[in-house]
């Protein structure tokens, strides 16, 4: 199997993903995923993909990522491995889109708007 590049984005991170026969190691932006993401929920995140499609072990990954912070990124590269997981084999697309992982998440910071302090709020109103 070739290498397959896919690209996952959430909030304002962008996640190029490359993925490739292997071992089942990931590593984001040259570091092991373990030490990029310490934190046990985001490396659940990071397998999610693999464990709904039976393929843990089989691929290696390397992620770059650039932009937002660290839950934004590691979403981006789940949303980038489910991706090209589909790229290899178009049946997983079923099993991955049932857990809503093939859904790019729209969500973002609205922006501040002027005349205001935030995006929402107001100054205090003063009736007299």
């Amino acid at each position: 199997m070739a290498t397959i590049n896919s690209l996952g984005r959430r909030k304002t991170s962008i996640a190029r993903v490359v993925l490739k026969d292997g071992k089942g190691s990931i590593t984001v932006n040259g570091r092991d995923s373990k030490e990029y993401f310490p934190i046990t929920m985001q490396q659940f995140k990071l397998q999610q993909p693999f464990k709904l499609t039976d393929t843990v072990g089989k691929y290696d990954v390397t992620a770059t990522v650039d932009g937002g912070g660290i839950t934004g990124q590691v979403d981006a590269v789940r949303l980038g491995i489910a991706r090209a997981l589909v790229k290899i084999d178009a049946d997983h697309k079923p099993k991955l889109k049932a857990e809503e992982l093939m859904t790019r998440d729209p969500r973002a910071v609205e922006r501040k708007k002027f005349g205001r302090k935030k995006a929402r709020k107001r100054y205090q109103f003063s009736k007299r």
